[in-house]
């Protein structure tokens, strides 16, 4: 028996030491972390740290937390693109000093042949504010600006996505790059050199993701769009589905960010972000103010969404060159998403019964185009009157003469809808959906084409 005492206590004594290396520091509450949470409170803690002073752009503190992405990149097992030091680029500023940023570039490349040579970006801004001297009862003080969630919670969001990305490579048909943009502070250098000067490629980007400011899930969680009618849609199809968080479209850009450059090259850009906060731009933007539980949650849909950006066949248009203007007389016309109290059909201001109960039952699949084997899309705009008829209804990209005249016959003929409402007067109201055709073949013998009704919205 005492033999077998020794021989436990030097078990304990062994295992002891392991385990206290393993999470060294660590607070009881930390024990039960998820490995998401775990992971985000060691990038924020590393990026927003005071010895990087604030990440200035061009400064050592941005260049050791450009080193901490580019090395976790690669211990996640991502491709970087950019050598040791990041991608580098000079940039004169405003005070007339030349000041070399730098960016990282990591890359998982697509399955599928055809559409691998196609990009999805995501970025996240790099650099912060850095510090400022102050005087206090006569004394320099010096203030630091950590960013711990402007922006080292987007770039520990992008961090945690590009691991679930490289370790789920097989189901993303697109590739997908991971952009940590420096001197973003500085009118969005990093992005504008990489768009123009970097990445040759550039005209192959399908799509940006901008993770900037993700950790104040208290304040809401939102995707500004620009109001891009593609990237709209997939947002409203998402919403379909079970997510522990989802976010708010909004018309209202919550912050100037890296999205703008791509805005700016006529790439469709979405921003997610949970807004503006009072420690903004402050030196009490630490890791304290973090709230690492939601950004699990945001983490969790923004893969689902970049999952489906990269999986879709149907190339994302730019809003601008895509969809016609209506003319003057439609002056006074609101976008779905900017009403108050938005449109309703049988009682939900989702689009989702509308497409589910009323366009796909009453759609009629054209012989000549089943016998053709025509599919795809329709997307197709219409107005909500302030009587809640629907009016104007038209194409603004087809695929087929008929499956077009089809998807306006079937939405022309919708019941009235409850009209939308801003500061309480009811609005006419646009609204754009997307129209599925789809042809499976049929388990009976002939091998004969049959239609599938797709719900994607």
């Amino acid at each position: 028996m005492y033999r077998i005492f020794i021989l436990l206590a030097v078990l304990c004594a062994v295992s002891l030491p392991s385990f206290a290396q393993f999470r060294d520091g660590a607070r009881y509450e930390e024990l039960y972390d998820s490995e998401a949470v775990a992971a985000f409170k060691r990038h924020v803690a590393t990026l927003s740290a005071a010895h990087l002073e604030g990440r200035k752009a061009g400064s050592e503190g941005e260049k050791e937390a450009a080193e901490y992405v580019r090395e976790t990149l690669k211990s996640y097992g991502v491709d970087v693109l950019s050598p040791a030091g990041g991608d580098l680029f000079g940039l004169k500023t405003a005070q007339g000093d030349t000041l070399t940023s730098r960016n990282v570039i990591g890359f998982v490349q697509g399955y599928d042949k055809e559409l691998r040579d196609q990009y999805v970006l995501v970025g996240a801004r790099l650099d912060n504010l850095g510090t400022m001297t102050v005087t206090i009862d006569g004394q320099p003080v010096e203030k630091i600006f950590y960013g711990a969630n402007g922006n080292a919670s987007g770039l520990a969001v992008m961090l945690e996505l590009a691991r679930m990305v490289q370790t789920q490579s097989l189901m993303f048909r697109r590739s997908v790059l991971f952009v940590a943009f420096g001197a973003s502070m500085e009118t969005y250098a990093g992005a504008w050199y990489f768009l123009n000067r970097s990445f040759s490629d550039s005209k192959n980007i399908e799509t940006m993701i901008n993770l900037d400011m993700l950790g104040m899930g208290n304040n809401g969680f939102y995707a500004y769009t620009a109001s891009n009618v593609d990237l709209n849609l997939i947002i409203r199809k998402l919403s379909g589905g079970l997510h522990p968080i989802r976010p708010e479209v909004t018309a209202a850009e919550p912050y100037p960010s890296d999205h703008r450059a791509f805005y700016a090259s006529e790439i469709p850009a979405v921003m997610f972000t949970t807004g503006k906060y009072s420690e903004h731009n402050t030196e009490k933007d630490t890791q304290s103010i973090i709230d690492y539980d939601t950004m699990e949650k945001e983490l969790e849909y923004i893969y689902n969404f970049l999952l489906e950006v990269a999986g879709t066949s149907q190339t994302l248009a730019f809003r601008e060159s895509k969809v016609p203007a209506r003319g003057p007389a439609y002056d006074d016309v609101v976008s779905y998403y900017d009403c108050d109290q938005r449109p309703t059909f049988l009682n939900s201001a989702d689009i989702a019964p509308f497409m589910e109960k009323w366009v796909y039952p009453n759609l009629k699949y054209p012989e000549d185009a089943v016998r053709d084997g025509v599919q795809g899309r329709v997307m197709v705009d219409f107005i909500i009157d302030k009587d809640g008829k629907v009016t104007d209804v038209r194409v603004v990209r087809g695929i087929d003469i008929e499956l077009d005249e089809e998807a306006v016959r079937v939405i022309s003929a919708s019941p009235k809808w409850k009209p939308g409402r801003v500061n309480g007067q009811k609005v006419r109201t646009s609204i754009t959906v997307p129209v599925e055709f789809r042809l499976k073949k049929k388990t009976s013998k002939g091998g004969n084409f049959g239609f599938k009704k797709h719900s994607i919205y």
